[in-house]
């Protein structure tokens, strides 16, 4: 590999699983040749800055790359500005760039993954986005395989890619032009919905990257089984399962391989079987309610409606 792409870490407030996203990236393979730029959120008030200030006196001692880079943000810009102008600065001076937030554990061979796929795909600019998790978990099929949904746990891109990124203000422009019949594919017909995030403000800046790719008719890679672990779901900004146990259980909760995989070799071209599979991965965005779960979704359905 000629060029090792550098790492941008966002981080606000969760010193504890920062430290671990930390640790987990140290242990790779290839950590001690990697640039790290760690882009540090500011706090809305006395609580979080509290937090925000342990966090960053943790980072201060960081080692075990080539560089270490702190970018500390003097006041709270929240998790899409922050994502969306860090990783435009960086892409400003590299080509390429792996993307992570600070609740991501990964396999020791996710960035040697992540490089080698960046580096094969350069080219092949169909090819928008390197994904280090898969919602599947089909081994049978071989190390890696090419959907139009991306994962943002753990990912990467180049520079020319993210020039096709727009961060959308409302739900009208980030439809315009868009067909029913668009509309089916990017939520698998109603199963995967993710454009209720659109509702919200800021826009998630990671649905907006979904529809750009989906806008350029863009491919994502993927490992057949996921080389990192998600250990922020219950206090994530986008995310929260804290009831998860209670109702059911969290389909994509699955240990990382801890073996390499072989980059290339498969067509770039979607899957009709994977798509078919991905219909039923992302319903209820993976979570599989018991008993329990499905009669509290029905009362909390039921008191929504009553509103």
């Amino acid at each position: 590999m000629k060029t090792l792409a550098p790492v941008i870490l966002f981080v606000y407030n969760r010193a504890d699983n920062t430290a671990k996203t930390i640790e987990h990236l140290q242990r790779n393979y290839l950590s001690q040749d990697t640039e790290l730029y760690v882009f540090s959120d500011g706090g809305r008030d006395d609580a979080s800055w509290q937090a925000v200030n342990e966090v960053r006196a943790m980072l201060k001692g960081v080692t075990g790359f080539k560089r270490v880079n702190i970018i500390e943000r003097p006041c709270n810009f929240y998790l899409e500005r922050n994502v969306i102008e860090g990783i435009t600065e960086v892409l400003s001076t590299h080509d390429r760039a792996i993307i992570m937030e600070d609740d991501i554990c990964t396999s020791p061979y996710f960035l040697t993954y992540m490089n080698e796929a960046l580096e094969l795909y350069k080219e092949e600019e169909r090819v928008m986005h390197i994904a280090g998790f898969t919602n599947l978990d089909v081994t049978e099929l071989g190390d890696t395989y090419f959907t139009p949904h991306m994962s943002g746990w753990g990912w990467a891109t180049w520079s020319d890619r993210w020039l096709k990124f727009k961060h959308y203000t409302s739900r009208e422009e980030a439809l315009a032009g868009l067909s029913q019949y668009d509309i089916n594919r990017i939520t698998y017909n109603g199963n995967f919905p993710c454009l209720g995030s659109l509702d919200r403000n800021p826009i998630p800046w990671d649905i907006c990257w979904e529809l750009a790719i989906y806008r350029n008719n863009g491919l994502c890679l993927h490992p057949t089984h996921t080389l990192l672990k998600n250990i922020g779901l219950v206090s994530g900004t986008h995310f929260g399962f804290k009831n998860g146990k209670l109702f059911g259980w969290y389909e994509f909760d699955r240990p990382f391989s801890t073996h390499k995989i072989k980059v290339g070799g498969i067509p770039i071209e979607e899957n009709a079987d994977i798509e078919a599979q991905y219909a039923i991965a992302l319903k209820d965005h993976g979570m599989r309610y018991n008993l329990l779960g499905r009669i509290a979704r029905r009362l909390y359905r039921w008191a929504k409606g009553k509103k």
